[in-house]
């Protein structure tokens, strides 16, 4: 297999390409109902279009030379007329404004119409971001055909979710051309960056009215994330002023900003509301004690409406249509009965955003494990979310929701996606119920971990169109792309295993927060703790959002933990085993790999190994937590001493899981990594787990025990 190395952020090569070179399979042929692009071919667009076409028809361009090898002249008419839509061997793009007679039926923002005959083929959108859709659409087929290479044919399709709002995968709040162009081939019209101020993210400056001008080109909206400060009641006598200087400002000065998502934990303001302290989080404190009432950014607070009332003013004093999304993602553990009385009293004319999964209490071999930040384990939806859903359509509120389709969770906290498809299937279908039953817009596709192009992605892509094929025979098709027909079956099969491995995935805050947050660099702590290292711009570096302290007798929850660890012990398990036998399967026909399929199939081989160590690490910890709670309660020298052989043993098996990681990560540089923690599992600090683990078996635990009168 592959034995290059990588180095750190080499893997942003990977996403700067967007089309895939050399994917043509020469041996395949046209049959009597398709046709064949080759040179004498031309792409045509009409003059005046927006840039988006124009970005579309050049990429399309590019497509065909790079992945089928077919190069084509670009020529620009000065109108589509039913001359030139006849002629032969003539890609078309076009809108319904310029073409009429092609796009009477279509009635859906970026929706498209494909006419594929025997002479030409014209790809008609409801608008110029219509038309790149159907452009990209046309890059698809031919990509499942390994060939340039069409079916005849003349399908209308249109988009059932709008906006599909993704984060960047390229680093915190980076947007390279490549990687917006991305984005657009997945199907997602809407990037988010997090705003502190104007022209201000969490890492510094970023030119927002550049960005928006680079994104409209491919047909991409802009969101803001509010970091913005909310020092003011409503009631405040100078709130309004305040406000117009954070919010009113901040699309006054950036008047194509689509809209702006705003979430309790970054937006809490005074509330007056006597179920909470009325004070931020930081400072929720009395004399030096904890107030013992949420802060109201983690309530459903009832003068939210009013702050409601207060920002859609000032916002739209600037921008009369700006999209104005609330979300409830803080709150959704609090009584239903608090939460839809908030929705009851909000402005109706917001977007309403509902995580998808979150806070669903799950009965898992004798215990109740909730849902905590996202996870694929539970496809949703959740009681939280359907009670809001309800009560948003009811009251005619449109309604998104955060569901992570860009194919990743917490459940891992270093890796570019989950490769297990058939699960999100089913997180795609309880998408479109929701959207049936309650008018489901809007989705939130990715937070801060970012967005990674894959066969997840992709198979999303096809889910959120109309006329498109079955989810499991897309699958299929995808499968025979990227690894031959004779392999189907094969690769369905470990891409199952995996599938059904992560529905094993017990969602747990001392997990996310820990082990699975890193991996086989999260360190072994015994009774020193551990600071990870980190690097200076790393916006949540070091231990920021992932606790070294594992949950223990330290901790006051020992008995609980007892409890629940050896369930959770059992069902990872059985995880390890389904990711494995997935690999094991993958690996068993990479070798019968043509040239051209083996460097994606490494990657996805090296991805589902780096799977199987993270949940080796996150078994080893609870081991040594269960043994820490038993050897720290023990007084009889005999079982100290069977306790601590125990636990060395648990160390030296983590030290060498970890060893056998290192290969993976420098294989992939992806792997380690996260836009806010950046590098959290690389070599370096895999090492430096190492020299902790070492430390703590060779110091700090001979010393307790020699303390406790037990000494080798």
């Amino acid at each position: 297999m592959n034995t290059v190395k990588e180095m750190n952020y080499e893997f942003r090569k990977r996403l700067l390409e967007v089309h895939k070179p050399e994917r043509r399979d020469l041996d395949i042929l046209p049959s009597e109902n398709e046709v064949l692009i080759d040179e004498r071919w031309e792409i045509v667009i009409p003059e005046d279009t927006a840039r988006a076409l124009k970005s579309a028809a050049k990429d399309l361009q590019d497509y065909l030379r790079v992945s089928m090898g077919v190069s084509l002249r670009l020529r620009i008419v000065d109108d589509i007329t039913p001359e030139i839509a006849s002629k032969s061997r003539k890609i078309i793009l076009t809108n319904k404004r310029l073409s009429p007679e092609y796009g009477k039926g279509l009635d859906t923002h970026r929706s498209y119409r494909l006419i594929c005959t025997d002479e030409s083929i014209l790809i008609c959108g409801f608008n110029c971001r219509g038309a790149a859709q159907g452009s990209y659409y046309l890059e698809d087929l031919m990509n499942l055909k390994c060939a340039p290479i069409v079916e005849k044919n003349d399908v209308s399709r249109k988009p059932v979710f709008s906006p599909r709002m993704i984060h960047s995968g390229y680093g915190l709040d980076m947007f390279p051309d490549s990687h917006l162009n991305a984005i657009a081939h997945a199907g997602m019209d809407a990037i988010l960056i997090f705003t502190k101020d104007v022209d201000t993210t969490p890492h510094g400056y970023v030119d927002f009215n550049e960005l928006i001008y680079r994104a409209e080109g491919y047909g991409i909206d802009v969101y803001a994330y509010s970091y913005l400060k909310s020092l003011k009641h409503p009631d405040d006598p100078d709130a309004e002023n305040h406000y117009s200087g954070t919010y009113g400002k901040l699309f006054e000065k950036c008047p194509g900003l689509k809209g702006i998502v705003m979430v309790g934990e970054s937006v809490e303001f005074p509330s007056k509301d006597p179920n909470t302290s009325g004070k931020f989080y930081y400072e929720n404190f009395e004399n030096g004690l904890p107030t013992g009432k949420p802060s109201p950014g983690w309530w459903p607070c009832n003068d939210y409406p009013q702050w409601l009332d207060m920002i859609k003013k000032v916002i739209r004093t600037q921008k009369e249509d700006a999209d104005i999304v609330f979300w409830t993602y803080n709150w959704g553990y609090v009584d239903k009965e608090h939460r839809i009385e908030l929705l009851k009293n909000i402005p109706t004319d917001i977007s309403l955003l509902v995580t998808f999964e979150m806070f669903e209490k799950i009965p898992v071999d004798g215990i109740m494990s909730p849902c905590v930040d996202y996870t694929l384990s539970f496809e949703g939806p959740g009681q939280y979310f359907t009670s809001e859903a309800k009560i948003a359509g009811e009251r005619g509120i449109r309604l998104y929701t955060m569901c992570n389709t860009g194919g990743l969770t917490w459940d891992i906290g270093v890796i570019p996606y989950e490769p297990c498809p058939y699960q999100w299937m089913r997180r795609h279908t309880g998408l479109h119920e929701a959207n049936k039953k309650w008018g489901l817009q809007g989705l939130m596709e990715s937070h801060h971990f970012g967005w990674w192009p894959s066969f997840i992605s992709e198979a999303a892509k096809w889910s959120y169109w109309t006329e498109s094929p079955d989810e499991e025979k897309v699958l299929e098709l995808i499968a025979e792309r990227d690894f031959g027909k004779e392999n189907v079956s094969t690769v369905t099969k470990a891409w199952k295993y995996w599938s059904e491995g992560i529905r094993y995935y017990v969602s747990t805050n001392e997990d996310q927060y820990g082990p699975f947050r890193i991996g086989p660099s999260y360190p072994l702590v015994f009774r020193a703790g551990a600071s990870i290292p980190t690097v200076p711009y790393a916006h949540f570096g070091g231990n920021k959002i992932c606790s070294t302290n594992y949950a223990s007798a330290d901790s006051g929850r020992s008995s609980l933990f007892q409890f629940r660890l050896p369930v959770e012990k059992k069902r990872l398990e059985k995880m390890r085993s389904l990711f494995d036998q997935g690999v094991k399967l993958l690996e068993g026909i990479y070798s019968s790999l043509s040239e051209n399929k083996k460097t994606d199939a490494f990657y996805m081989i090296n991805l589902g190994k780096f799977i199987v160590n993270c949940v080796t690490t996150t078994l080893h910890v609870k081991d040594w937590a269960l043994l820490k709670m038993k050897l720290m309660s023990e007084t009889d020298v005999t079982k100290l001493r069977e306790y601590g052989d125990a636990m060395i043993q648990i160390g030296r098996d983590e030290i060498e899981n970890a060893r056998n990681t290192i290969p993976l990560v420098e294989a992939d540089s992806r792997l380690g990594w996260e836009p806010s923690m950046e590098y959290m599992t690389d070599t370096d600090h895999i090492q430096w787990k190492i020299k902790q683990v070492t430390r703590v078996l060779e110091v700090e635990l001979p010393g307790y025990l020699s303390a406790l009168k037990y000494n080798e």
